[in-house]
């Protein structure tokens, strides 16, 4: 029965710390505050990170990208544009988060977890979500 089980990657805290690390220095560089969470593939907080002067709220609403992200397996951008485009009924869906800044991280075909930014315009959230993305793509990969 061993050889029906699938392996698949798991998003690790060192792997977490260093997306974050990617997007932090993307908010640096560009003197931007935020609160960067990065979950897991059950949409479980692995790492938090509030950086000085933003506000309370960013907190869950980096969380909440992130887990609209996973659970979803899209960015919350496309949540955003089907609303802006008049798609009312993105608003029911259950922890769909219709702005952006929350981006799947995928590896070797599976989705290992999210990335949720909040803090500054949510155009600004999803270039420092990217960041954070491109540090997990950086990564090699076991895949042939």
């Amino acid at each position: 029965m061993r050889e029906q089980l699938t392996s698949k990657p798991v998003l690790t805290l060192a792997v977490a710390r260093q997306i974050a690390a990617a997007a932090e220095a993307e908010a640096l560089k560009n003197g931007w505050n935020v609160v960067i969470a990065i979950l897991d593939d059950s949409a479980s907080l692995i790492y938090l990170q509030r950086m000085d002067g933003v506000q309370l709220a960013s907190i869950d609403i980096a969380v909440a990208k992130a887990a609209s992200a996973v659970k979803y397996r899209r960015p919350t951008k496309a949540f955003e544009e089907a609303l802006v485009g008049g798609r009312q009924a993105i608003l029911a869906l259950p922890h769909a988060m219709p702005v952006e800044g929350g981006l799947p991280l995928n590896c070797n075909g599976w989705t290992v977890g999210a990335i949720g930014v909040s803090g500054v315009q949510a155009d600004q959230d999803g270039e420092i979500a990217k960041a954070g993305m491109s540090a997990l793509t950086a990564l090699p990969s076991d895949k042939p």
